[in-house]
């Protein structure tokens, strides 16, 4: 389960985060593009939007029950 405390400093504020258990396997990038990427530098996911309707909301949901690692948290601030 992911945890806000080792979140990585890439993501932007809100309620969805990746953490530090990320393995760089691109699925939540396919599977919410507008609302996730890559940090190239540090080979891993970070959200760099938060989701501003239903859609991006449903497919950021499905990008962290889909998360092998379970690296995406929804509690975030």
């Amino acid at each position: 389960m992911a945890d806000v405390e080792n979140k990585y400093p890439q993501n932007t504020s809100g309620k969805f985060y990746v953490d530090d258990q990320c393995i760089d396997c691109d699925l939540c990038r396919e599977t919410a593009p507008a609302n996730f990427t890559r940090d190239d530098d540090g080979g891993h996911s970070f959200v760099y939007k938060q989701p501003e309707n239903d859609e991006e909301q449903r497919l950021c949901d499905e990008a962290m029950a889909g998360c092998p690692v379970e690296a995406i948290g929804a509690d975030g601030e």
